[in-house]
């Protein structure tokens, strides 16, 4: 991954990996390098992202965050009183086994069950993948806070009313490559 300072003055550049499934137990299935970087004014450094080696489920996609945290550096001259913020850019990294190369999971979503109780829909995902969703609509009106659920698991996302308790769902999943793909519809 390509970092660049388009800042005027240096900063400090931490990565680091975070598990965003608690059912990952392997917190170190890959090692970043490098961890702490100084990116003076202008310049570009790369981060590789390296498997370790240690064992993943090799039945189901498993997902960390990525985290590049860029720390500005403080300027000796400047007032006593400042603030100074710091940016955390997080990025999914999705490791996908060997024997799952063959699918996608936008192949595979039609297998999503989604229901709804009260002002709560629920989709469960049968599927290997991780489904990372772009959009979500129940009966036309947008999901806000949907955004992925997890292989062989469900997750719940919060409606802005109470759901009626038959409809149709429509989602768009986020490809591999970042694109928001063709919807999908199913009714609950």
């Amino acid at each position: 991954i390509n970092v660049e300072n388009k800042d005027s003055k240096a900063n400090l550049v931490q990565s680091w990996l975070s598990v965003a499934d608690p059912q990952v137990t392997n917190k170190q299935a890959f090692i970043i390098t490098p961890p702490l970087f100084r990116l003076d004014a202008g310049q570009k450094n790369s981060i590789r992202v390296i498997r370790s080696g240690a064992p993943l489920p090799a039945d189901r996609e498993s997902m960390y965050w990525l985290n590049i945290k860029g720390i500005p550096s403080i300027d000796d001259n400047a007032s006593a009183n400042r603030v100074e913020i710091s940016i955390n850019t997080q990025i999914k990294l999705i490791y996908r086994p060997p024997a799952l190369t063959k699918s996608t999971p936008d192949s595979q979503s039609q297998q999503l069950k989604w229901q709804t109780a009260g002002d709560v829909i629920t989709v469960n995902n049968p599927t290997p993948y991780y489904m990372n969703f772009a959009s979500v609509t129940l009966n036309s009106h947008e999901v806000k806070s949907a955004t992925f659920v997890p292989p062989k698991s469900s997750a719940s996302f919060k409606l802005g009313s109470t759901a009626a308790p038959h409809g149709t769902v429509t989602w768009r999943l986020i490809s591999d490559y970042g694109m928001s793909l063709e919807p999908h519809s199913g009714s609950f």
